[in-house]
């Protein structure tokens, strides 16, 4: 993000009379606070790293050919890197980004999250099936909270 586009930004927040605003970009954080003095303070964040466990489970007792139990931990969660409202299609009229049982890419857009009247894509980390939804359309999401359950390919 350059100077330019952040001046830009700055003029939005005045525009829109904003005090705050908080956006991600390109694995860059910028957040612009308005404070009472009327200046502004430009705090830029390296995106959080994450980690994902996972944990191998053995065939046990007869007959068990290593298929994998019911609620298996196996599964990797897409949570919201933000405090917002999800949003399941582009628009109202549009089908859902994603729908339980489709194959998803990393990188693929699997929902939409509204903060302070922006709209942030949020792409899948993980190649695999969608087997879990969690949050219904249009529903207030927090930070860190679980979108979606999917099975690792």
């Amino acid at each position: 993000m350059n100077l330019k586009e952040i001046r830009e930004i700055i003029n939005l927040m005045n525009e829109h009379d904003l005090s705050e605003i908080e956006l991600e970009r390109e694995g860059t954080k910028v957040k612009i606070k308005k404070t009472q003095g009327e200046m502004m303070e430009v705090v830029r964040r390296q995106p959080p790293d994450y980690s994902i466990e996972t944990q191998a489970i053995a065939p046990s007792g007869p007959g068990s050919g290593g298929e994998r139990p019911a609620g298996a931990s196996g599964r990797k969660e897409i949570k919201s890197p933000m405090v917002g409202t999800f949003y399941r299609a582009p628009s109202p009229e549009a089908p859902s980004f994603v729908e339980i049982g489709q194959t998803v890419e990393i990188g693929q857009v699997v929902c939409i999250v509204e903060a302070m009247k922006l709209m942030n894509e949020i792409k899948s980390e993980v190649r695999g099936k969608i087997a879990e939804t969690h949050i219904e359309n249009a529903q207030a999401v927090e930070f860190g909270q679980t979108l979606f359950s999917v099975e690792p390919l």
